[in-house]
């Protein structure tokens, strides 16, 4: 699989050249993977799967203007007068085969991550989340690549707590990602960075590149137009 990383910045000021347009993955000029800028339908994919509408993975959720998009839309929920398609389970896009797994990020909208199955290989893109519970973990055996965010460089993330229902929201840390997924990827490949990365881009690559020599795991720092086959 081809795949084409369009934008790794998260919900934050725009500061970086290469890592200045939000969220979005494309796959073979097939499947777009999240589009946190209307941009990235130029690129005239053939189905858009959103992991949660959060306005940098789903840029129409910012404005008011009905968004016409002439692609099937699969995302966990419905929104406004969009046609989208809501999948539980396993289904078919041409000869990909998309499961959806359900992840824990957003106290108030639904989230999925996707695992995407082609000709052999396969890929995990999660968008934001803090944990995939351990019932769906029979499903990330095997696979190629994870790509996943790096919202925030310190184990634990930003995680908190709904009083009222006991709810969790937020995001997971990096070494927590790198814990999860190197059971079952040889490689992660993070994007949607924090505020933290923009600090001291190379010295952020450093820390990074530190995690993956103590985990003996690859992980690839995601930028604006990267490349990469697997």
């Amino acid at each position: 699989m081809k795949i084409k990383i369009l934008g790794t910045r998260g919900e934050i000021e725009e500061s970086a050249p290469y890592h200045s347009k939000k969220s979005g993955v494309l796959i073979n000029k097939t499947l777009l993977l999240d589009c946190g800028q209307k941009s990235f339908l130029d690129y005239k994919p053939k189905a858009l799967l959103i992991t949660h509408l959060h306005p940098d993975h789903a840029y129409f959720v910012r404005h008011d203007e009905k968004p016409s998009i002439n692609i099937p839309i699969y995302a966990p929920e419905g929104f406004d007068e969009l046609a989208i398609h809501i999948k539980k389970k396993s289904f078919k896009i041409g000869t990909y085969t998309i499961t959806p797994i359900p992840t824990l990020h957003s106290a108030k909208v639904q989230s999925n991550a996707y695992l995407i199955k082609h000709k052999g290989k396969k890929i995990l893109y999660t968008g934001d989340m803090i944990w995939i519970e351990k019932k769906y973990h029979k499903l990330l055996k095997n696979i190629d690549l994870v790509i996943t965010e790096a919202s925030f460089i310190r184990k634990g993330g930003m995680v908190r707590k709904k009083k009222e229902t006991g709810q969790i929201y937020g995001h997971t840390g990096v070494p927590n990602s790198i814990s999860l997924f190197k059971k079952f990827a040889p490689k992660i490949l993070f994007m949607h960075f924090g505020a933290w990365f923009y600090k001291n881009i190379k010295q952020a690559r450093k820390k990074i590149k530190k995690l993956a020599e103590e985990h003996n795991i690859e992980i690839v720092v995601g930028y604006d137009g990267l490349e990469l086959t697997i």
